[in-house]
């Protein structure tokens, strides 16, 4: 009986002491999948429609640049003309005055429209990067919330993407891009829906 109250507390202290050590050694599993994401960006019905937004701004765009590029081309012909006929000899001074004048004012105006082309042509630039930004910043956004959603019905704690340098290797046994985009492409429009992943993904466009 003094034997067994002497071994308690022992028993007691070395349970005490093995426990902590035996929860370090079994962490929780890290269960990891993939997904590419170049196949999940080019494949969303989102991205064609973002694309064809982008196609129709820059259409717009190079028809008002064209616009503003053949008033200029107009503008130098009247300016040529203008300055020919100040030169005619057999016009009175009054006249050479007023059409010199008139040379002065079209070279003024063309310098003003010079500067309206390449003020637009640079505003058009930066507008159509921020709409791109704005726009694959969207479908980005989308395409990880499918993730999550696929990744924790799954019960993967980490998900990776395949086609970056990071993944030295992947099997393909939990690859998830399948089943995400199917869910990325549930409620696409008919018109929309692609018929198999695209090679045209959202880039910044550097001349509209």
């Amino acid at each position: 009986m003094k034997l067994l109250r002497t071994l308690i507390p022992i028993l007691l202290l070395l349970a005490f002491l093995i426990l902590p050590g035996q929860a370090q050694t079994a962490p929780a599993q890290t269960k990891i999948a993939t997904v590419d994401m170049r196949k999940l960006l080019n494949g969303y019905w989102k991205t064609k429609q973002s694309n064809t937004i982008l196609d129709s701004r820059k259409v717009d765009l190079r028809k008002e640049l064209k616009d503003m590029a053949d008033g200029l081309d107009k503008a130098q012909s009247d300016y040529k003309l203008l300055l020919t006929q100040a030169e005619d000899p057999t016009i009175s001074d009054v006249e050479r005055q007023r059409r010199k004048q008139a040379v002065s004012d079209a070279a003024k105006k063309i310098n003003d429209d010079k500067t309206a082309y390449d003020q637009f042509s640079r505003q058009a630039e930066v507008q159509l990067q921020e709409q791109v930004q704005r726009m694959t910043s969207n479908l980005l956004a989308d395409i990880q919330a499918a993730v999550k959603t696929k990744a924790k019905l799954a019960g993967y704690t980490l998900v990776l993407n395949s086609t970056s340098d990071a993944v030295v290797f992947d099997g393909g046994d939990a690859d998830l891009t399948a089943d995400v985009l199917a869910q990325l492409n549930a409620g696409a429009p008919i018109d929309l829906t692609p018929a198999a992943p695209t090679n045209a993904p959202v880039v910044p466009a550097t001349n509209p």
